[in-house]
Order: structure tokens, then C-alpha cells, then sequence
């Protein structure tokens, strides 16, 4: 299975981080957010992988190059100057993404979600990682009904955590133009042909200079920790 990670954003509520960085390229802990997902990935065994790239995306290609560092291949759908939004960005990048299911998750988000898992799923039309509504998103998104189908509408709406398995055929009437994934899954979801589950693992959306310094101050407490234990 090929994986793609959307870096292709502006970065607006980084600003003004992100005027002269792209957002994935912003450090936390001395790495890159994209460090961390394809990190995740590569331990994952994924080993194909796409990244879609927009503004400053040169900055991404500099960084990340063909992919040899974490032992993958990386290849590159360059929306231009102005970014595709998700859904309009997956068609454009689905020539490079094949025929078969793939994966897609955000360049920004941190988590320890076992993306190995997704390798093998099979799926209808996509399948949705969802979680806990954060702070940030109370109201959620999608509602999972007791059979592992999502829903618009419904009781105990979760948060969509931007990890999600998609089948070609969701976006083969897409064109290449901005386009957000809402409308896309809402359609495939009156047809009841989305499935989801729920993680209750560690998931971070690292949306803003506060969030990037909360998961720094994690990082340095986490590495306390570790010396304190080493000390005994």
C-alpha cells in the first residue's frame, strides 16, 4: 500500500512561522513535524510514499529528498503556488498513487497510532481513523454507528483524525481544482460506504505556535524522565 502525506497547506493559524517555513518543516524537539510522520510510516512498512506540496513546497523537496534517509521512496505531486485543498489534491495525485487503496495523513499531526494496521484493511470506498473530539473541534465530525459505518449525522460524534484509508474510486469523478474532503466523504457516506473505528491512543493536530511548543515541553519532560531513570 502507498501512503500520502498532505503538506501542501499554508499554514495560516502558524503564522507568521510559516511565511518563510512551510508548515511541516516547522521543528518540534529538534525535528521536523514531516520527520515524524514519515518516521511513523517507515516503521509502519510503508515504503512508497507521496507527499502533495504547495506553498515554499521546494523547501519540502530540499528536506526531504527521494526518501533514503528513512529507507523509502518519496516522489512528489507539486500543486503550484496555490494548494489543491485535500480532496482536490488527492486527484491530482492519483496517478501517482495507483490503482489500489492508500493511505493519507496529515504532515502535522502526531500520534502513535498503529499505522501497520491500515496496510491490510480492506475498504469500500475509505475508512476513517476517528477520535475523542479535542478541545479544538467539540461538536466533531462524524458519527460511528455500531456496525463500523460512519455517518453525517448521529449520536456521539467523533473527531476525524486526518489518518484515513481511501479507495481510487472515491476521487475518480474529482477534478484537479480546490476542493475540500468534507463534501467528497459526506456523498460516500448518504451511500453508506465509509467505514471508521475509534483510537484512544496518543494524537496531537499540531495547528499552532501553541501546540508546536506544547510538543516541545512534552518532548523535553519526556527526556527527564528518561535521565532521572537512567540516574537509578
Amino acid at each position: 500500500m502507498k501512503a500520502m502525506i498532505l503538506a501542501a497547506g499554508r499554514g495560516e493559524r502558524m503564522r507568521p512561522l510559516t511565511d518563510h517555513t512551510p508548515k511541516p518543516l516547522l521543528k518540534a524537539a529538534g525535528k521536523a513535524l514531516i520527520e515524524y510522520t514519515l518516521e511513523n510510516l517507515a516503521a509502519a512498512g510503508f515504503t512508497e510514499i507521496i507527499i502533495n506540496i504547495a506553498h515554499l513546497g521546494e523547501q519540502i523537496k530540499d528536506y526531504c529528498g527521494n526518501g533514503k534517509r528513512w529507507n523509502v521512496s518519496i516522489g512528489y505531486s507539486d500543486e503550484g503556488e496555490t494548494a489543491l485543498e485535500t480532496a482536490g489534491g488527492i486527484a491530482k495525485a492519483l496517478p501517482l498513487l495507483g490503482d489500489k487503496p492508500f493511505l493519507v495523513l496529515n504532515a502535522d499531526i502526531i500520534c502513535d497510532y498503529p499505522l501497520a494496521n491500515l496496510r491490510t484493511r480492506a475498504v469500500d470506498l475509505a475508512h476513517l481513523v476517528m477520535i475523542n473530539n479535542p478541545p479544538h473541534n467539540p461538536e466533531g465530525d462524524f458519527s460511528l454507528n455500531a456496525d463500523g459505518v460512519l455517518a453525517e449525522q448521529g449520536l456521539n460524534k467523533l473527531t476525524f483524525s486526518g489518518i484515513g484509508v481511501y479507495h481510487p474510486k472515491l476521487f475518480a469523478n474529482i477534478p484537479v481544482a480546490p476542493l475540500k474532503l468534507r463534501p467528497v466523504l459526506n456523498r460516500a457516506m448518504q451511500q453508506q460506504r465509509i467505514s471508521g473505528e475509534k483510537f484512544s491512543g496518543l494524537w496531537m493536530d499540531i495547528g499552532t505556535p501553541e501546540r508546536l511548543a506544547e510538543l516541545s515541553e512534552q518532548h523535553a519532560r519526556h527526556s527527564d524522565r528518561h535521565t532521572e531513570d537512567a540516574a537509578y
